[in-house]
C-alpha cells in the first residue's frame, strides 16, 4: 500500500492519525511516517481495508492492537 493510499484509507473511514494511533497503542510519529511515506505500511492495514474489514470491528481492532501482529516488535519500535 502506498502512503497516498493509507492517507486515502484513514479519509474514507473518517480516522486521523492520532484516531489510528490510539487504536493500535503506537507512536503518532510512526503513523505520520507512514503517511509521509517515510515507513512501509505493514500489510494487515492494507489487508483489513482492501477486504472490507473495519478497523472499528472488535476482532479487527483486537488484531491491530498487539503490535507483533502489524510486524512491530522490540527491534522496530
Amino acid at each position: 500500500m502506498t502512503s497516498e493510499r493509507f492517507s486515502e484509507c484513514l479519509l474514507h473511514i473518517r480516522w486521523t492519525p492520532i484516531n489510528i494511533a490510539s487504536a493500535l497503542q503506537c507512536e503518532l510519529s510512526w503513523i505520520e511516517s507512514m503517511e509521509a511515506g517515510n515507513e512501509e505500511i505493514p500489510n494487515v492495514l492494507a489487508v483489513a481495508r482492501n477486504t472490507g474489514s473495519s478497523p472499528r470491528s472488535a476482532s479487527a481492532a483486537n488484531d491491530l492492537s498487539r503490535p507483533e501482529s502489524i510486524g512491530v516488535t522490540s527491534e522496530t519500535a
